[in-house]
């Protein structure tokens, strides 16, 4: 699998982005009640098509689907309509984050531990909670299924590590051994980040696009999964540091995103891998030569 260049003109005209899931959904067809089960899967697929062409400007596009061989190798793409971040700010000058791309962040990153839940508090036997509100943590090892899973920190507990009052009611249990409290890894539905550099600063916004490489580097590493912010992120100033951001994502995270590794943001670097859909490629044209083509995708899992 190689990386084939999309032509970057003409825009298309029309797109359809969509996040698929794998659910299993069961009704009971005496009480209605409906059970669900949510599988690994989750990813991004498309469908877009471009404006009637001259031959000489089809011949770009006609050469680069067929050099995808299906769906055998793999060009970059974003919702063609959120690509640029700025499309997605008001005309009332609301900010932008000024740098390329985030810093993965293990801020939380402990193993061992003993965790009682009551309410909407977990405590532990360690100092392992941020005292940030709106920072975000992953909880596995729990009894009860309600108490895994992502949360976030909706009170400064007194400025406790070891109390964290998060954003959801928990089903109670008390001194479970063994638990973990991380962040960035698999399953995740949010990022912890720092800045790129002491000087970037700048607002992360409900709908941007972020890509996760797997490596610190935007141009020998690669994007391995596309995400969509789902709130705007908090954004703490750090003196003398890299500002740090936590933020709520879909869908969630499909591995460990290791500490240090790059996040895009803009400027074609929040971009991930797609690939065809079906191994046919083709086109109609009309007797003035206006080609119109028209194609799908699917992000590679």
């Amino acid at each position: 699998m190689r990386e084939i260049i999309m032509p970057s003109s003409p825009n298309f005209v029309r797109s359809n982005f969509q996040l698929n899931r794998a659910i299993g959904a069961v009704a009971s067809p005496f009480t209605g009640q409906t059970r669900t089960q949510e599988f690994d899967y989750a990813g991004w697929i498309a469908e877009v098509s471009l404006p009637p062409l001259k031959r000489p400007e089809a011949t770009e596009w006609l050469s680069f689907l067929s050099k995808m061989k299906g769906p055998t190798n793999f060009f970059k793409f974003v919702d063609p309509d959120g690509r640029n971040p700025l499309k997605n700010r008001a005309t009332t000058g609301e900010g932008i984050y000024s740098a390329d791309y985030f810093i993965s962040d293990h801020r939380i990153n402990a193993t061992g531990l003993t965790l009682s839940f009551s309410g909407n508090t977990i405590t532990s036997n360690n100092n392992v909670f941020s005292a940030v509100t709106g920072d975000f943590f992953f909880v596995s090892g729990a009894i009860n299924d309600d108490n895994n899973g992502t949360f976030k920190i909706v009170q400064n507990a007194s400025n406790s590590q070891t109390t964290a009052i998060v954003d959801r009611d928990l089903t109670s249990e008390s001194n479970t051994a063994s638990c973990t409290v991380k962040n960035n890894v698999k399953g995740s539905t949010a990022l912890m980040l720092e800045a790129s550099t002491t000087n970037a600063s700048g607002l992360l916004k409900r709908g941007d696009y972020l890509a996760i490489y797997d490596g610190a580097s935007l141009t020998s590493s690669t994007p391995t999964q596309l995400v969509m912010c789902t709130e705007n992120a908090t954004e703490t100033s750090v003196s003398g540091g890299n500002n740090h951001y936590a933020v709520e994502i879909q869908p969630k995270l499909r591995a460990n995103l290791t500490d240090g590794w790059y996040v895009g943001f803009k400027n074609g670097a929040n971009e991930s891998r797609f690939r065809l859909n079906g191994n046919s490629v083709g086109w109609d044209t009309d007797r003035n030569s206006l080609y119109t083509l028209s194609f799908s995708c699917s992000e590679v899992i």
